[in-house]
């Protein structure tokens, strides 16, 4: 079987500042993680034994205590909540998703109902829903006038495209709608790719891992520990594509490359 990795693919650089954040965090002792702080199960696990704790109820972190906001970002309401239990507050939100907030904000502050694209039970989305007076989810709209739109950052390229194209039909549109450019580059090369199975490494609680399962033009497979990977049946696989999800570490994608060729049991 030919084994072909897939590039770019790995950590973004949203998720290697995030986590370079949380680390230096806990040199100086115990902190609290508002959600976990990329979707990443090996992640979590890394950074709960350096002593990270995590939780999705910001009232289990005691006052005064230290608090990383995760890569995902969180909503206005949220950090105002923080400040007035007097936390210590430790933003890691990606650049990119505060670029979303941001636009977010601006369309609001002009009046415009605000449309994002993206997974309602997302955290980046609960975050940026926040950020505007009246705000939809799509495909819920308001019944009429222009749209501020936006997206959730790790949603597939081609379907924020394909919305956005067709709200512009009968809509006038201000938009801030596009995934990271990360997400694309990942998601591009995966298309991109010629062999007749992909194996994606990384958490199925990850968006943007599952979407370059989404995109794939081949037989897919998902895996996120290596027991996962070594319970995979492989046979008939002729030309085999690996890459991994932008909250994935390289060093889980070494090991399991050097098991798929051989090198490892």
């Amino acid at each position: 079987m030919k084994i072909e990795v897939l590039n770019p693919h790995g950590f973004c650089a949203g998720v290697t500042a995030a986590l370079k954040t949380a680390q230096s965090i806990l040199a100086g002792g115990e902190a609290w993680c508002l959600h976990e702080i990329v979707h990443n199960e090996l992640v979590v696990a890394s950074l709960k034994a350096a002593g990270m704790r995590f939780t999705d109820d910001l009232s289990l972190v005691p006052e005064g205590a230290t608090v990383v906001f995760s890569a995902h970002g969180v909503s206005p309401a949220v950090r105002r909540e923080a400040e007035g239990r007097k936390l210590k507050i430790v933003d890691a939100t990606c650049p990119f998703v505060k670029k979303v907030h941001t636009a977010a904000r601006a369309f609001s502050d002009k009046g415009l109902p605000v449309v994002v694209i993206g997974k309602r039970d997302h955290a980046e989305v609960k975050g940026i829903v926040g950020e505007a007076e009246r705000a939809f989810i799509y495909p819920e709209l308001p019944e009429d006038g222009p749209l501020g739109v936006v997206s959730q950052t790790t949603m597939n390229a081609d379907e924020v495209g394909a919305i956005t194209a067709e709200l512009a039909k009968t809509r006038e549109l201000e938009t801030m709608a596009e995934v990271c450019r990360a997400t694309k580059e990942r998601q591009d090369a995966v298309k991109a790719f010629q062999g007749d199975a992909l194996l994606v490494l990384g958490s199925a609680t990850s968006s943007n891992t599952r979407r370059l399962c989404e995109v794939a033009r081949c037989r897919t497979f998902l895996a996120g520990t290596m027991d996962e990977v070594c319970a995979m049946d492989f046979a008939g696989v002729e030309h085999l594509g690996v890459t991994s999800g932008a909250s994935t570490p390289e060093e889980f994608f070494n090991k399991v490359i050097d098991r798929l060729r051989g090198k490892t049991k």
